[in-house]
């Protein structure tokens, strides 16, 4: 099942999501090194980390939505595809609130993370771990966001639409008719 939003060819959702994935995980890793060593600048670090993992994840969601609404309804691929999603909000919320945290308990020095927000952090660190499955699931196992024709000898995205695959079309059929 193609993506319905793409740049070049190729789905922006993948295209964006492994900012803010990359982000929100490094910026954990920065904590622990704080929690290890002591040294403040790793949660300046960290703290900027979030922030530009917030603003990505907003900007990759809605074209993740864009698709899950694509995907016929009744099937596996719904299912995971919003357990994926929902997951990911969590995880948003979660870091967003440890943002909060650090920036509201910090006054003048917002970079001094509570346990609370590191706490909450690394819950969203470890969902983020679910949710990535769940995406390489969708992606990799049910091949959304895949192109139908697909293969090892496709031609360059850029050069125009791949031939069509007739086995996935006649799914996509069977289930756009069933719903």
């Amino acid at each position: 099942m193609e993506s319905r939003v793409k740049s070049l060819g190729h789905p922006i959702h993948q295209m964006l999501i492994p900012f803010p994935f990359g982000l929100l995980c490094t910026a954990v890793i920065f904590d622990i090194i704080y929690l290890i060593w002591g040294n403040p600048t790793m949660v300046v670090v960290s703290y900027w980390m979030i922030v530009g993992g917030i603003i990505g994840a907003v900007a990759a969601a809605p074209f993740g939505l864009i698709d899950w609404i694509a995907i016929p309804s009744n099937t596996r691929a719904k299912r995971i595809g919003a357990f994926h999603g929902i997951g990911n909000v969590i995880v948003l919320v979660l870091f967003v609130a440890s943002w909060y945290l650090r920036y509201s308990e910090g006054g003048i020095n917002p970079y001094r993370p509570s346990l609370a927000a590191l706490a909450l952090s690394f819950v969203g660190f470890a969902l983020a771990g679910l949710t990535g499955w769940l995406g390489g699931e969708l992606v990799d196992r049910l091949g959304v966001g895949v192109d139908n024709g697909a293969n090892l000898d496709a031609p360059n995205s850029l050069t125009g639409p791949i031939p069509r695959n007739p086995r996935s079309e006649a799914t996509e059929t069977k289930y756009r008719h069933a719903a």
